[in-house]
């Protein structure tokens, strides 16, 4: 998974809580790395502006559906792909 869609994501989440992008993986749990569900919300606003997409979550379901960072990747990626084919 080391693609655009993990190095962007990887790098707003990074951005958010302070920390290298490296340290980053997308087996990361979001609970594990102290983001907020503000910082959560920040970060999928900026995933959506980045690629161009809208995301139809709220903060508190995100916390329930998405636990990895590899999970932001795969929500997002679908909605890329879903995007490029419409």
């Amino acid at each position: 998974m080391s693609d655009t869609i993990f190095a962007e994501t990887a790098r707003i989440i990074a951005e958010k809580i302070e920390r290298d992008p490296a340290d980053i993986s997308p087996e990361t749990e979001l609970s594990t790395i102290d983001i907020q569900s503000l910082e959560l919300a920040e970060v999928i606003f900026d995933l959506e502006d980045r690629f161009e997409i809208e995301i139809e979550l709220n903060a508190a379901d995100a916390w329930e559906q998405l636990k990895t960072v590899g999970d932001v990747c795969d929500a997002v990626r679908g909605l890329v792909e879903k995007s490029a084919s419409a």
